[in-house]
């Protein structure tokens, strides 16, 4: 009989009794059969801690941010070969963890993969981030989320003095020591996803998943411009740490903050300028949140 490595999925929550059921399901239904969920908790007030142990008895309490939450579970509980890092809004497809293992098995080099991210939504601006998000996977933009325990360990986990950042400060660590990309895309079936708990679901929130292979769908709330740019201006509270931690003249720190690259090469390389041409209205939306966020970030400092 095969013996399959352990994978160990930690989710984040804090007063997520809204999504959590839906992740906890969605990482239940994996094709992938070593699995084991730990759920970090920050001192939730609802019920997302409740609906937690329903599917796992791994449910753990921990602060005051997010990035001590992921390296207590991945650090300190998991005991898998391979660790996975998400937020309680994301519901994964169906044989991602099973593909993201045959692609870490299917060359010994790999330290860490990419995963896509579709954002679900039927309104216009969800629509807008979700054409923006595509852009960025497998970029300096993107953030590695499926690593080899013993990497992430390595590097030393997540910097817990950033909040915002530390995912791209993580991923920067990695590609010193070690081999990264993006998982690779293979569209499921009608006749596989037909079956599968959360299809229609996906399909209610504006988003076919036979469109797509192995990805995590983010079950963000519908856009709200007021909160987006909250929680964008929260972030950049970190941005000058991560940024005095690498330098300015660090190639990445200049494309994930240049205007060059953000405003224009993330989206022109690799022939992707074709998607600009084809939906014009979404780009110009795009790039209307872009500017706004630009402004945030000016004011701030």
């Amino acid at each position: 009989m095969k013996q399959y490595d352990k994978v160990s999925v930690i989710i984040t929550t804090k007063n997520e009794e809204k999504h959590i059921k839906n992740c906890l399901k969605s990482v239940k239904l994996q094709t992938y059969p070593n699995i084991e969920i730990i759920v970090v908790d920050n001192n939730s007030i609802d019920r997302t801690k409740e609906i937690a142990k329903k599917y796992t008895n791994l449910v753990f309490n921990k602060g005051p941010e997010r990035s001590a939450q992921r390296n207590f579970g991945m650090m300190e509980v998991a005991k898998g070969k391979y660790v996975m890092y998400v937020d309680a809004d994301m519901i994964l497809s169906p044989t991602l963890i099973e593909d993201c293992v045959y692609e870490m098995e299917n060359d010994g080099n790999l330290a860490a993969l990419y995963i896509p991210e579709i954002v679900l939504g039927t309104g216009f601006w969800s629509k807008v981030r979700r054409f923006e998000r595509r852009f960025y996977d497998g970029t300096v933009i993107d953030c590695v989320r499926f690593i080899k325990k013993d990497i992430f360990i390595k590097v030393g986990g997540f910097d817990l003095s950033m909040t915002g950042p530390e995912d791209w400060d993580l991923d920067k660590k990695i590609r010193q020591i070690g081999k990264v990309k993006l998982v690779k895309s293979k569209k499921l079936t009608h006749g596989f996803l037909k079956e599968w708990e959360l299809y229609n679901f996906l399909k209610e929130k504006g988003v076919n998943p036979e469109g797509f292979g192995p990805v995590i769908y983010h079950n963000e709330a519908e856009f709200n411009l007021k909160k987006y740019l909250q929680k964008k201006a929260y972030y950049a509270n970190s941005i000058d740490i991560y940024i005095k931690k690498w330098g300015r003249d660090d190639p990445d720190i200049k494309k994930q903050f240049g205007i060059c690259y953000r405003y224009a090469g993330v989206f022109m390389e690799n022939g992707k300028w074709r998607k600009l041409l084809g939906h014009p209205s979404l780009t110009m939306g795009m790039y209307l949140l872009k500017f706004l966020v630009g402004v945030v970030y000016v004011l701030r400092r």
